[in-house]
């Protein structure tokens, strides 16, 4: 195993590398996020992260997902230095990719690379054809499972094929595959930088595993090993459910010749229950948290924590902060446990830290989809969303929140049930009157220079008319906003204005009154 001081010294050039047959979700992008970050840890010497599209996989592959892909990137804000040019203009503007020197960096537009080593592997004895049908491979299992038999796997029966013949019927274009022939009766060992030495029986490992499908195409495990070789991938770092893949393709880097890569098998991602992390614990798409309202940089910052430690006592950390203390040393072996509560701490942290244009930007989608305006928002409107950022700033988890909380600053709230405002050890006839106080106070409070200013002035108010503040504020609060929970007041009253707060007080009072 190198050390970490020889790595620092080294080109680092690793890969994420995602099949596009589902949407990107947080265990590959805490891959994609490691291998980037790796690429610009503190010491590596001009380091390279490779984006691979591994779309050989064509009964599952949308295109869909491979739009997905490139636009979680552009979300989430950092890019591949080299990998796939997307299509659309404003997509190559956002990457400023330029392909890179091993192009092109999608493997169906590669396949005559993996026919070529495929045929190199049969050249070398390391391979051969397999004529068997599906239906045939289908009926071995079923006959082994009626047996209750401990095999399992291809039973390589061509592998007895003498290799001339072999090569002479599928010359004659007769339906085959191509296969890996493993070493029997032998260990393979490798290193892990996490896990250290592993050792793992040949027959233990799938039995001759398909390397050329009959449509040509490659399969996983042939266009993995041949991508990193060509592209000169010098770390994989991947989830520790690759592991089992591992000694497979070690077989082949040496069926080959080839050096292998430095392997390092990051900890898993779970769930509070301890199992895999999945749909049932919660969202684990990156649209899906997209979509809540989360942050880019809260994902990101709690994402690089899943199984890597960085500073103690430091929790906040930028893009370029984290590549700088990133340490393959720094990861745990242990799995990561997802905490959505966690992530929502660092959203709200993320949210108090913007100013209120940017906080507004970012929320204003959310309203005009909850109808806030009542269509495209006005000037004036604009105006009022902006400067009502500062009042629910310190109250957001999520971006898709403000329109709810906000909501009464637009449209005039319901008044709700007499109860509600009534404060506790009040009747109704006391409520109405202190009422009262508060609408020939609320235009002093809506010209106030700042909360500060509105609130001194209430107290002395309150003082001198010997009623406790509390219970002046509450049912002023429930008149204005609609709720006994709600934004802060002060702020509330100068941005509908002494006005419109009065005219509300009022329709209040009249709904008590009667009632």
């Amino acid at each position: 195993m190198l050390s970490y001081d020889t790595i620092n010294l080294m080109k680092i050039r690793d890969r994420y590398a995602p099949s596009p047959t589902g949407l990107q979700h947080i265990g590959g992008i805490r891959t994609a996020l490691f291998n980037y970050l790796f690429a610009r840890s503190s010491g590596s010497q001009d380091g390279k992260f490779v984006l691979r599209l591994e779309d050989t996989d064509r009964t599952r592959f949308d295109q869909s997902y491979v739009q997905n892909l490139y636009d979680t990137f552009d979300w989430l804000g950092f890019k591949w230095d080299e990998g796939p040019v997307p299509d659309n203009e404003v997509e190559v503007r956002s990457f400023q990719s330029n392909g890179g020197p091993f192009s092109p960096y999608i493997q169906s537009e590669r396949t005559e690379h993996y026919k070529k080593f495929a045929q190199e592997l049969l050249d070398k004895g390391q391979a051969y054809y397999c004529f068997c049908t599906s239906e045939r491979i289908e009926e071995v299992r079923k006959q082994r499972e009626e047996a209750h038999s401990s095999e399992s796997g291809y039973d390589r029966l061509c592998r007895q094929i003498d290799p001339e013949d072999a090569a002479k019927r599928a010359a004659s274009s007769e339906p085959c595959t191509v296969r890996l022939k493993i070493p029997l009766s032998e260990t393979t060992v490798f290193n892990d930088y996490l896990l250290g030495d592993i050792e793992w029986k040949n027959d233990d490992v799938n039995p001759d595993p398909v390397l050329l499908k009959s449509d040509g195409f490659p399969t996983y495990h042939l266009a993995n090993v041949v991508d990193d070789h060509l592209m000169e991938i010098t770390h994989v770092l991947r989830a520790q459910e690759w592991l089992a893949s591992t000694p497979l393709h070690v077989i082949m880097y040496r069926a080959f010749g080839w050096k292998p890569p430095e392997f390092c098998h990051l900890p898993m991602v779970m769930g509070q229950d301890g199992k895999k992390l999945s749909k049932r614990h919660g969202a684990t798409s990156i649209d899906e948290f997209r979509k809540a309202g989360y942050l880019p940089a809260a994902l990101i910052n709690y994402i690089a924590l899943l199984g890597a430690s960085y500073e103690e006592g430091k929790e906040i950390y930028t893009l370029e902060e984290l590549a700088a203390r990133f340490s393959l040393d720094k990861l745990n072996k242990a799995p990561a446990v997802f905490d959505y509560k966690k992530l929502e701490w660092y959203n709200g942290q993320y949210i108090r830290m913007m100013n209120d244009d940017e906080l507004a930007a970012l929320c204003l989608p959310y309203a005009i989809e909850a109808g806030l305006f009542g269509g495209e928002p006005a000037e004036q409107q604009l105006k009022i969303f902006t400067a009502s950022m500062a009042l629910v700033k310190e109250r957001l988890i999520f971006l898709k929140e403000a329109p709810e909380k906000i909501a009464y600053l637009f449209k005039e709230p319901e008044i709700p049930a007499a109860e509600e405002f009534i404060p506790k050890k009040c009747d109704l006839a006391k409520t109405i009157e202190l009422l009262q106080i508060g609408k020939e106070l609320v235009n002093s409070m809506a010209q106030a220079a700042s909360d500060e200013d509105a609130e001194n002035f209430i107290k002395t108010e309150a003082e001198r008319r010997e009623v406790k503040l509390g219970d002046l504020m509450m049912p002023l609060r429930v008149a204005i906003t609609g709720s006994r929970v709600s934004p802060p007041l002060f702020g509330s009253l100068r941005i509908l204005g002494a006005a419109c707060s009065e005219q509300r007080i009022q329709k209040a009072l009249d709904k008590l009154t009667n009632s």
